[in-house]
């Protein structure tokens, strides 16, 4: 019992290793589109535990240099791909004693998006990491459990398109309303109505047209092209995009 002290003093003998602490990390499943697939990045493992296998980019918290999860978060995405990302949001928070061999382990799961880039354009340690077709990904022996989180933050993708803009995080400026709906298309994992989802992405005033051009990687006669409008990303549709985009 501790009746008859003050909170400082309390907290001056409280020592946190009285208390069993878990691991505690965070990963981070980082999205592209290239080649009309929709691509996951991983990085080899160098180190026991699980060497050799691909795992999503992240690792411990630092007590010293990171005040909360999302510096986290934002750090070992930076120091394992030197990629910061505009859009990066935690998706969930798993934990239990069979996730990791070293012992009790809880992960904070993050998801970003990112316009294609080869890795060797952002990552010195080039062979340690790569873009991985989702697919594909599937059929991968993953460190930890890593096809749980991938699958976890697959879904959230997928889930969270239909009502939003994420797409524009994927895209290289400008681009053509051909692909952004494609964009769309390829994180729902869903065929969209052409006319339909052009009604909608214009009605909602969430774009700016900068003129006519070919975009990047794009083929045959000029068309419009876009750019996302102040504060877009905050955009909320009404409807889900899916089996109502029709209606």
């Amino acid at each position: 019992m501790n009746q008859g002290i003050t909170e400082a003093q309390f907290l001056d003998q409280y020592n946190p290793k009285d208390y069993d602490s878990p691991l505690m990390t965070v990963d981070i499943a980082l999205f592209t589109l290239h080649e009309s697939t929709l691509q996951i990045l991983l990085v080899e493992r160098g180190d026991h535990p699980h060497k050799g296998r691909w795992a999503l980019p992240g690792g411990f918290i630092d007590l010293k240099s990171d005040t909360e999860l999302h510096d986290t978060a934002k750090r070992k995405l930076r120091e394992k791909t030197g990629v910061d990302v505009p859009l990066l949001e935690q998706v969930n928070t798993i934990g239990n004693a069979r996730r990791d061999p070293r012992g009790w382990s809880v992960t904070a799961l993050y998801m970003a998006l990112v316009p294609h880039a080869p890795t060797a354009e952002f990552i010195e340690t080039v062979k340690d990491a790569r873009w991985w077709p989702i697919d594909e990904v599937r059929k991968l022996p993953l460190a930890f459990d890593h096809a749980e989180l991938v699958h976890l933050a697959r879904e959230r993708l997928k889930n969270k398109t239909a009502y939003t803009v994420l797409p524009i995080h994927v895209l290289k400026q400008p681009f053509s309303l051909t692909q952004l709906q494609q964009a769309f298309e390829l994180l729902m994992d869903a065929t969209l109505e052409k006319k339909s989802f052009r009604r909608r992405i214009l009605n909602a005033e969430i774009l700016e047209e900068v003129g006519e051009g070919v975009p990047e990687g794009g083929r045959g006669r000029p068309t419009a092209l876009y750019r996302p409008a102040k504060n877009s990303e905050q955009y909320l549709f009404t409807r889900v995009f899916g089996d109502a985009v029709s209606s």
